[in-house]
């Protein structure tokens, strides 16, 4: 198992031991309402929410990989060239790669 994947398996854990030790029902301040609540349900919420927060925030940005939308065939005859040399491999860099 990697570490990464025990990591989880402990984390899971602790979270569930934590969750099950404090279900007693407290009293929770809502805007307008007074509700009691168990802990259990509002760590639990808390836990799932900072969770999609920290996924979004953490996720890799979409990234453009060129910022040319028509490509190099309405160039003229000369651009294309250099579009093409630039995209082209030296035997050098074909050796390297092999």
């Amino acid at each position: 198992m990697s570490a990464k994947t025990i990591f989880i398996i402990i984390f899971t854990v602790l979270i569930t031991i934590f969750l099950m030790v404090n279900t007693d029902a407290v009293s929770f301040d809502f805007i307008f309402v007074k509700k009691d609540i168990s802990k259990l349900v509002i760590v639990g919420v808390c836990t799932l929410v900072g969770f999609i927060l920290g996924f979004l925030a953490g996720r890799p940005r979409t990234t453009v990989s060129t910022y040319d939308k028509n490509g190099p065939q309405n160039y003229s005859e000369d651009r294309q060239n250099e579009f093409n040399r630039k995209n082209e491999l030296s035997d050098e860099d074909r050796d390297y790669i092999k």
